[in-house]
């Protein structure tokens, strides 16, 4: 009933860009459409969203033909809501161990693979006027399942993480790593260049997909080099820089 053309090309270790942002603006999500990019991550973790919005947010990013994805919050319901709004993956915040990537997948599966709730009268199914049985199979099929590597207590567990069934891409967060390094006035320096080195190096080993952020094509250029094939440029820092770029000081 659907195909999820973005975890398409990560499973093929193909380059697809995207954008992620907090703000609440389904103008925005159309205008990233036109520019050709291929995802939206739309970040309930850090922002304000209600379930209304975020549905406006995901509907409007499928007529954009983009697609649409959700940076959980912690709420133990925020996978299941996020899913049935119609959301094409989850990415989840601070998967440190083993048992965490296992609650994220199963919470994303339906049964006997999973446990997410089953309900068909919401939005991913139609409202009920999609074939039941086959909706839940391409769900579980399509939805793509990411962890954020974003704590030493990750990195260390990186490999067994990463051998999940149902875990399809390890996102590197640079920003809380280097903070949960000790290194808050320092992001993203020498230290925490190296440790995420060492995530690409065992990433290619595992041949793992790997996401990360950028905030500039001279960046997305730099981390594709390394290694990552799904990269979300910032849009609240690219309007930031436009905004600045165009004042005469």
């Amino acid at each position: 009933m659907f195909t999820n053309k973005v975890k398409e090309k990560i499973q093929k270790q193909e380059l697809t860009q995207g954008a992620i942002t907090s703000l609440y603006s389904p103008a925005l999500v159309e205008m990233l459409g036109y520019a050709g990019y291929e995802f939206i991550v739309i970040d309930d973790e850090h922002g304000a969203y209600s379930g209304s919005e975020m549905e406006d947010m995901i509907r409007t990013s499928q007529l954009a033909g983009i697609v649409p994805i959700v940076r959980v919050s912690y709420d133990a319901s925020s996978i299941q809501k996020a899913l049935d709004r119609g959301a094409f993956g989850i990415q989840v915040p601070m998967v440190n161990t083993v048992e965490d990537a296992e609650k994220a997948v199963s919470l994303a599966k339906y049964p006997p693979r999973g446990s997410r709730g089953t309900a068909f009268s919401m939005r991913a199914a139609g409202f009920g006027f999609l074939n039941n049985g086959q909706f839940m199979d391409d769900s579980d099929d399509n939805i793509l399942v990411t962890v954020q590597i974003e704590t030493m207590e990750a990195v260390e567990h990186f490999k067994e993480i990463m051998s999940v069934p149902g875990v399809d891409m390890a996102f590197l967060g640079p920003t809380d790593l280097s903070v949960n390094m000790g290194y808050k006035k320092n992001i993203g320096g020498p230290e925490v260049q190296e440790t995420l080195d060492s995530l690409y190096e065992q990433a290619k080993e595992m041949n793992v997909p790997i996401g990360t952020i950028a905030t500039s094509q001279a960046e997305t250029e730099a981390v594709t080099k390394k290694g990552a094939v799904f990269v979300s440029l910032v849009l609240t820092t690219l309007i930031k820089k436009s905004l600045n770029d165009s004042l005469i000081r």
